[in-house]
């Protein structure tokens, strides 16, 4: 898969992609980054990339010109037939797992950084295919959304993990909160894990950690169970923790 971030502040990617899971996606091909400066399309020899709003407001307009000239830039560089061109601004579609899934089954994704008071309209209506939140909140800009889809994405891309259960098993991949995780020591300060990872019984591990996966849920975010996938022993153990389906 291909990123192609387009961004005023190219900078601020300088570290965020070269450690970890990005990095070894990196070096073994499943992703390539490109960081582009919408500065260098402006075409005036003061680079200017923003303007006052018509009809007045506070803050300043990115100007449609160098977004536009930007992804035709790197359209032309790299040829793809019909890229994700995604925006990213408080307005779009909230970013959830199932987004993240649908993301990462295409081959080139284009990120479009906002920055001040916004974009001209007609970026959003004539050249992005997409519009993405990462949450009801108010950045600086578009950068470290941008970074949050291109992590969430790449770790859903087989292979970048090293091992297949992984992503399957992260909170939200399932509908769900992941239930609670422990590794040695076997007690520490009094605190001991709990004796149903010990028995070697798959099944009942299996169904000890869906319980607690349902119950991690119903305490933190029992607006999940609304949508998930609830079998009826699902819903039964629910039923007995007090949820009546409706929250």
């Amino acid at each position: 898969m291909r990123f192609d971030i387009l961004t005023l502040f190219p900078e601020m990617f300088v570290g965020p992609f070269d450690d970890s899971i990005i990095r070894r996606a990196r070096e073994a091909g499943l992703i390539s980054i490109h960081i582009h400066n919408i500065r260098n399309f402006a075409t005036d020899k003061h680079h200017v990339t923003d303007d006052y709003p018509y009809g007045g407001g506070g803050g300043m307009i990115m100007k449609p010109e160098p977004i536009f000239a930007a992804v035709e830039h790197v359209l032309a560089e790299a040829p793809a037939d019909e890229p994700a061109i995604i925006l990213l601004t408080p307005q779009g579609r909230l970013f959830r797992h199932a987004v993240a899934a649908e993301l990462a089954r295409r081959e080139r994704l284009i990120l479009i950084c906002g920055r001040y008071e916004g974009v001209d309209e007609r970026v959003r209506e004539h050249l992005a295919t997409d519009e993405i939140s990462i949450g009801d909140y108010v950045l600086s800009g578009g950068e470290i959304p941008a970074m949050v889809v291109v992590d969430a994405v790449t770790r859903l891309l087989p292979g970048a993990l090293g091992h297949a259960l992984g992503p399957l098993q992260d909170s939200h991949a399932t509908g769900l909160l992941e239930g609670p995780q422990y590794t040695r020591p076997l007690t520490f300060r009094g605190w001991s894990v709990p004796e149903i990872l010990l028995s070697g019984h798959h099944a009942q591990v299996a169904r000890w950690r869906r319980q607690q996966a349902l119950r991690r849920t119903l305490e933190r975010r029992p607006d999940l169970l609304v949508t998930a996938p609830l079998t009826a022993e699902d819903r039964e153990f629910l039923a007995a923790l007090g949820y009546g389906g409706e929250e």
